[in-house]
């Protein structure tokens, strides 16, 4: 029988190591199959939260906030390529030369947990981002990816023209930021055991075998 499991996978649309985590995570449960069964929630992370809607130049702003240097960000960039193209997600790191707000995005997700479509519309906004360059925050871009998902566009529409769900994602962030989540992704079973960062699936299949193993022996 399935050991059954609480996953909340906190994470932001524009952190490249998220999407390595997440299709880390999934591979991971995938060979797991038939002995854990995993309830996913997908909580909000702003690595930016003071971000402009217009966005910022990609390298201006890992320059101004991690001082890092053209050279650094090329192996950076290098790197992540490399870890998607290892998990099955292409990186085009030349489409993507600015980082935007994604708050609205956040607020879209949380939407769309309530649907049950949580999971494809942030696969969705991790390839609009990171493969096709495109802004996370424009409105058009997230009412089509709902609508790609199978969520109702007008319903969409109409939360992204107003503040709804506003308020619970902002709660849902400081929440995470007061247990002590200052970096993404950040990769919570149970409410209890973390695991942090983009890590290999074979890390995250350890673990859930190791925290399915103890809940056994806990029922038995």
């Amino acid at each position: 029988m399935a050991t059954p499991m609480k996953i909340d996978f906190v994470s932001d649309v524009s952190c490249p190591w998220c999407v390595v985590g997440l299709k880390s995570l999934e591979s991971a449960l995938s060979r797991l199959q038939g002995q854990v069964s995993a309830e996913m929630h997908f909580q909000p992370f702003e690595l930016n939260p003071g971000m402009v809607a217009e966005g910022e130049e990609i390298g201006e702003h890992l320059a101004k906030k991690y001082g890092s240097t053209p050279e650094q960000r090329e192996r950076n960039s290098e790197a992540i390529r490399a870890r998607g193209e290892q998990v099955g997600f292409t990186f085009h790191m030349e489409k993507r030369s600015r980082i935007y707000n994604t708050f609205d995005a956040h607020r879209l997700l949380h939407w769309a947990g309530i649907e049950g479509r949580q999971q494809a519309l942030k696969h969705a906004l991790f390839e609009a981002y990171f493969t096709e360059g495109k802004n996370p925050g424009k409105h058009d871009l997230l009412i089509d990816l709902a609508g790609k998902v199978g969520l109702d566009r007008a319903r969409a529409e109409a939360i992204l023209s107003s503040d709804e769900f506003a308020d619970a994602v902002r709660e849902r962030e400081r929440f995470y930021l007061d247990q002590g989540i200052h970096s993404v992704p950040a990769v919570i079973i149970n409410d209890r055991h973390l695991i942090q960062g983009g890590q290999p699936s074979e890390v995250f299949e350890q673990a859930l075998r190791q925290i399915a193993a103890t809940g056994s022996q806990q029922a038995d």
